[in-house]
Protein backbone atom coordinates (compact mmCIF):
# COMPACT_ATOMS: atom_id res chain seq x y z
CA UNK A 1 0.00 0.00 0.00
CA UNK A 2 1.42 3.34 -0.99
CA UNK A 3 1.57 6.50 1.54
CA UNK A 4 -1.25 7.99 -0.48
CA UNK A 5 -3.67 5.44 -0.46
CA UNK A 6 -3.13 4.98 3.33
CA UNK A 7 -6.38 4.84 5.22
CA UNK A 8 -7.51 8.19 7.26
CA UNK A 9 -6.45 7.58 11.06
CA UNK A 10 -9.52 7.91 13.65
CA UNK A 11 -9.83 11.54 14.43
CA UNK A 12 -9.76 10.07 18.11
CA UNK A 13 -9.48 6.42 19.49
CA UNK A 14 -9.26 6.08 23.57
CA UNK A 15 -8.43 2.37 24.62
CA UNK A 16 -9.47 1.50 28.24
CA UNK A 17 -8.87 5.33 29.00
CA UNK A 18 -8.76 6.06 33.24
CA UNK A 19 -8.98 9.80 34.97
CA UNK A 20 -8.61 9.88 38.64
CA UNK A 21 -8.05 12.74 40.61
CA UNK A 22 -6.46 12.51 44.38
CA UNK A 23 -8.71 13.27 47.20
CA UNK A 24 -7.41 16.61 49.12
CA UNK A 25 -7.43 14.89 52.64
CA UNK A 26 -7.41 11.61 52.06
CA UNK A 27 -5.25 10.82 49.11
CA UNK A 28 -7.95 8.47 47.95
CA UNK A 29 -8.31 7.77 44.00
CA UNK A 30 -11.79 9.35 42.77
CA UNK A 31 -12.31 8.07 39.65
CA UNK A 32 -13.97 10.38 36.77
CA UNK A 33 -13.55 8.06 34.09
CA UNK A 34 -13.28 4.55 34.10
CA UNK A 35 -12.16 2.00 31.23
CA UNK A 36 -13.51 4.03 28.31
CA UNK A 37 -12.69 2.72 25.06
CA UNK A 38 -13.90 5.36 21.83
CA UNK A 39 -13.06 6.01 18.48
CA UNK A 40 -14.52 8.38 16.26
CA UNK A 41 -13.77 8.19 12.84
CA UNK A 42 -12.83 11.29 10.09
CA UNK A 43 -15.80 12.64 9.12
CA UNK A 44 -18.37 11.73 11.65
CA UNK A 45 -20.63 13.56 13.77
CA UNK A 46 -20.90 12.50 17.58
CA UNK A 47 -22.71 13.41 20.70
CA UNK A 48 -22.20 12.99 23.79
CA UNK A 49 -24.25 12.79 26.48
CA UNK A 50 -24.66 11.99 30.05
CA UNK A 51 -26.28 13.23 33.56
CA UNK A 52 -24.42 16.11 35.44
CA UNK A 53 -21.00 14.79 36.81
CA UNK A 54 -20.80 11.75 33.91
CA UNK A 55 -17.00 12.93 33.27
CA UNK A 56 -18.49 14.84 29.65
CA UNK A 57 -16.18 17.51 30.48
CA UNK A 58 -13.22 15.83 31.33
CA UNK A 59 -13.66 13.52 28.76
CA UNK A 60 -13.16 16.49 25.95
CA UNK A 61 -10.50 17.50 28.11
CA UNK A 62 -8.58 14.43 26.85
CA UNK A 63 -9.74 14.72 23.16
CA UNK A 64 -8.64 18.30 22.70
CA UNK A 65 -5.05 17.10 23.84
CA UNK A 66 -5.77 19.40 27.32
CA UNK A 67 -5.31 16.93 29.86
CA UNK A 68 -3.06 13.10 29.93
CA UNK A 69 -5.24 10.04 30.71
CA UNK A 70 -4.19 8.70 34.58
CA UNK A 71 -4.21 4.62 32.69
CA UNK A 72 -4.71 3.77 29.07
CA UNK A 73 -4.29 5.27 25.66
CA UNK A 74 -5.37 8.26 23.51
CA UNK A 75 -4.48 9.09 20.27
CA UNK A 76 -5.99 12.23 18.57
CA UNK A 77 -5.80 12.78 14.89
CA UNK A 78 -3.52 9.72 14.65
CA UNK A 79 -1.00 10.90 16.91
CA UNK A 80 -0.58 9.39 20.53
CA UNK A 81 -0.49 11.52 23.43
CA UNK A 82 2.26 11.71 25.75
CA UNK A 83 4.47 10.97 22.19
CA UNK A 84 3.82 14.50 20.61
CA UNK A 85 3.62 18.30 21.73
CA UNK A 86 0.43 18.39 22.58
CA UNK A 87 0.61 22.44 22.05
CA UNK A 88 1.44 21.55 18.10
CA UNK A 89 -1.52 18.94 17.66
CA UNK A 90 -3.81 21.48 19.65
CA UNK A 91 -3.62 23.52 16.36
CA UNK A 92 -4.90 21.09 14.61
CA UNK A 93 -8.32 20.57 16.82
CA UNK A 94 -11.34 23.63 16.51
CA UNK A 95 -12.72 24.27 20.12
CA UNK A 96 -15.82 26.25 20.93
CA UNK A 97 -17.11 26.45 24.98
CA UNK A 98 -18.37 29.22 27.07
CA UNK A 99 -15.18 29.88 28.84
CA UNK A 100 -13.20 30.87 24.98
CA UNK A 101 -16.76 33.49 24.36
CA UNK A 102 -15.75 34.84 27.97
CA UNK A 103 -11.86 35.41 26.80
CA UNK A 104 -12.44 38.28 24.15
CA UNK A 105 -12.36 42.45 24.20
CA UNK A 106 -15.91 42.99 24.21
CA UNK A 107 -14.90 45.89 21.38
CA UNK A 108 -13.40 43.18 19.49
CA UNK A 109 -15.33 43.05 16.73
CA UNK A 110 -16.88 39.89 15.36
CA UNK A 111 -14.73 40.01 12.45
CA UNK A 112 -11.33 40.39 14.54
CA UNK A 113 -12.60 37.20 16.92
CA UNK A 114 -12.84 34.94 13.55
CA UNK A 115 -9.92 36.25 12.60
CA UNK A 116 -7.92 34.80 15.78
CA UNK A 117 -8.49 31.90 14.98
CA UNK A 118 -5.34 31.76 12.79
CA UNK A 119 -3.36 31.85 15.19
CA UNK A 120 -5.37 30.39 18.21
CA UNK A 121 -5.14 33.25 20.29
CA UNK A 122 -7.11 36.12 21.40
CA UNK A 123 -5.54 38.79 20.03
CA UNK A 124 -5.55 39.81 15.74
CA UNK A 125 -1.62 39.00 14.81
CA UNK A 126 -1.73 41.20 12.01
CA UNK A 127 1.90 40.01 10.85
CA UNK A 128 0.04 36.33 10.50
CA UNK A 129 -3.17 37.49 8.45
CA UNK A 130 -3.63 38.33 4.92
CA UNK A 131 -6.28 38.79 1.80
CA UNK A 132 -6.85 34.60 1.93
CA UNK A 133 -7.57 34.47 6.01
CA UNK A 134 -9.86 37.59 5.90
CA UNK A 135 -11.65 36.78 2.73
CA UNK A 136 -12.12 33.28 4.88
CA UNK A 137 -13.31 34.62 7.91
CA UNK A 138 -16.00 36.96 5.64
CA UNK A 139 -17.27 33.87 3.91
CA UNK A 140 -17.54 31.57 7.19
CA UNK A 141 -19.27 34.60 8.57
CA UNK A 142 -21.81 34.72 5.27
CA UNK A 143 -21.97 30.86 5.57
CA UNK A 144 -23.32 31.17 9.10
CA UNK A 145 -25.77 34.56 8.72
CA UNK A 146 -23.55 36.54 10.39
CA UNK A 147 -21.91 38.87 7.48
CA UNK A 148 -24.11 41.14 8.84
CA UNK A 149 -22.82 42.11 12.15
CA UNK A 150 -19.13 41.17 11.50
CA UNK A 151 -18.21 45.37 11.86
CA UNK A 152 -20.32 45.01 15.07
CA UNK A 153 -18.49 44.45 18.62
CA UNK A 154 -18.92 41.11 19.82
CA UNK A 155 -20.52 42.11 22.82
CA UNK A 156 -22.99 43.25 21.14
CA UNK A 157 -23.86 40.49 18.99
CA UNK A 158 -26.85 38.33 20.55
CA UNK A 159 -25.58 35.14 22.69
CA UNK A 160 -26.49 32.99 18.97
CA UNK A 161 -24.57 35.24 17.10
CA UNK A 162 -21.67 35.20 19.47
CA UNK A 163 -22.05 30.98 19.45
CA UNK A 164 -21.84 31.29 15.87
CA UNK A 165 -19.08 33.81 15.49
CA UNK A 166 -16.99 31.13 17.46
CA UNK A 167 -17.61 28.21 15.66
CA UNK A 168 -16.40 29.98 12.54
CA UNK A 169 -13.57 30.99 14.70
CA UNK A 170 -12.50 27.34 15.00
CA UNK A 171 -12.73 26.74 11.39
CA UNK A 172 -10.54 29.10 10.46
CA UNK A 173 -8.07 26.78 10.44
CA UNK A 174 -9.88 23.77 8.76
CA UNK A 175 -9.57 21.26 11.41
CA UNK A 176 -9.52 17.91 10.94
CA UNK A 177 -11.41 17.88 14.50
CA UNK A 178 -14.16 19.94 15.74
CA UNK A 179 -14.74 20.00 19.75
CA UNK A 180 -18.15 21.44 20.89
CA UNK A 181 -18.88 22.00 24.65
CA UNK A 182 -22.57 22.55 25.16
CA UNK A 183 -22.53 25.15 22.32
CA UNK A 184 -26.41 25.66 22.48
CA UNK A 185 -26.37 26.32 26.35
CA UNK A 186 -28.43 29.35 26.94
CA UNK A 187 -29.35 30.13 23.50
CA UNK A 188 -33.11 30.69 22.58
CA UNK A 189 -35.26 28.89 20.62
CA UNK A 190 -34.41 30.95 16.80
CA UNK A 191 -30.90 31.35 18.11
CA UNK A 192 -29.91 27.73 18.83
CA UNK A 193 -31.74 26.58 15.43
CA UNK A 194 -29.53 28.79 13.77
CA UNK A 195 -26.53 27.48 15.68
CA UNK A 196 -27.38 23.51 15.08
CA UNK A 197 -28.26 24.81 11.11
CA UNK A 198 -24.70 26.11 10.89
CA UNK A 199 -23.06 22.88 12.68
CA UNK A 200 -24.83 20.68 10.50
CA UNK A 201 -24.10 22.53 7.41
CA UNK A 202 -20.03 21.09 8.12
CA UNK A 203 -21.66 17.66 7.10
CA UNK A 204 -22.06 19.15 3.19
CA UNK A 205 -18.26 20.70 3.13
CA UNK A 206 -15.15 19.29 1.89
CA UNK A 207 -12.99 18.24 4.00
CA UNK A 208 -15.36 17.03 6.47
CA UNK A 209 -14.17 17.68 10.26
CA UNK A 210 -15.03 15.26 12.70
CA UNK A 211 -17.38 16.70 15.14
CA UNK A 212 -17.89 16.23 19.25
CA UNK A 213 -20.90 17.60 20.29
CA UNK A 214 -20.90 17.45 24.35
CA UNK A 215 -24.57 18.27 25.53
CA UNK A 216 -27.41 17.19 28.16
CA UNK A 217 -30.06 17.64 25.66
CA UNK A 218 -31.46 15.64 22.54
CA UNK A 219 -32.83 18.54 21.39
CA UNK A 220 -29.49 20.60 21.04
CA UNK A 221 -28.08 18.32 18.83
CA UNK A 222 -28.26 18.87 14.84
CA UNK A 223 -30.15 16.23 12.18
CA UNK A 224 -26.44 15.40 10.66
CA UNK A 225 -25.47 13.58 14.00
CA UNK A 226 -24.65 10.32 13.31
CA UNK A 227 -23.16 9.06 17.08
CA UNK A 228 -23.59 8.92 20.15
CA UNK A 229 -22.23 7.81 23.46
CA UNK A 230 -23.63 7.96 26.30
CA UNK A 231 -21.68 8.00 29.97
CA UNK A 232 -22.57 7.66 33.03
CA UNK A 233 -21.01 8.13 36.49
CA UNK A 234 -17.51 8.13 33.93
CA UNK A 235 -18.42 4.87 32.16
CA UNK A 236 -19.93 3.97 28.58
CA UNK A 237 -23.61 2.95 29.11
CA UNK A 238 -24.26 3.10 25.37
CA UNK A 239 -21.74 3.49 22.15
CA UNK A 240 -22.65 3.21 18.65
CA UNK A 241 -24.56 4.99 15.56
CA UNK A 242 -26.99 7.39 16.86
CA UNK A 243 -30.39 5.98 15.84
CA UNK A 244 -29.90 2.72 17.96
CA UNK A 245 -28.02 4.97 21.17
CA UNK A 246 -30.23 7.39 21.21
CA UNK A 247 -32.74 6.32 21.48
CA UNK A 248 -35.55 4.69 25.12
CA UNK A 249 -33.69 2.25 26.53
CA UNK A 250 -30.01 3.44 26.09
CA UNK A 251 -31.47 6.80 27.90
CA UNK A 252 -33.31 5.56 30.55
CA UNK A 253 -30.29 3.71 31.62
CA UNK A 254 -28.03 6.12 31.30
CA UNK A 255 -30.24 9.01 33.52
CA UNK A 256 -31.99 6.37 35.84
CA UNK A 257 -35.76 7.33 34.75
CA UNK A 258 -37.77 6.59 32.26
CA UNK A 259 -37.38 8.46 28.67
CA UNK A 260 -38.93 8.37 25.33
CA UNK A 261 -37.83 9.85 22.80
CA UNK A 262 -39.74 11.20 19.66
CA UNK A 263 -38.25 11.87 16.23
CA UNK A 264 -39.48 14.05 13.72
CA UNK A 265 -37.31 15.92 10.26
CA UNK A 266 -33.93 13.90 11.76
CA UNK A 267 -33.92 15.58 15.18
CA UNK A 268 -35.24 14.00 18.28
CA UNK A 269 -36.41 15.19 21.66
CA UNK A 270 -37.00 13.47 24.96
CA UNK A 271 -39.00 13.60 27.89
CA UNK A 272 -38.88 11.79 31.02
CA UNK A 273 -40.53 10.50 33.99
CA UNK A 274 -39.49 10.96 37.26
CA UNK A 275 -39.61 8.45 39.86
CA UNK A 276 -41.39 10.40 42.62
Amino acid sequence: MTASSAPTPPALALARVTVWELAPHSGRRLPILTDVSWDVGAGEQWAVLGPNGAGKSTLLDIAAGMRHPSGGTVDILGERVGHVDLRELRECIGHVDAKTEEAFSPRRTALEVVLTGVTGTIQVLGERIGGAERERAASLLTQFGCAAVAGHSFAACSQGERRRVLLARALMRRPPLLLLDEPADGLDLPGREALLAAVASLAAGRPVPAVVTVTHHLEELPASTTHALLLKSGRVVACGVAPEVLADEPLSACFGVPVTVARAGGRGSARATPRW
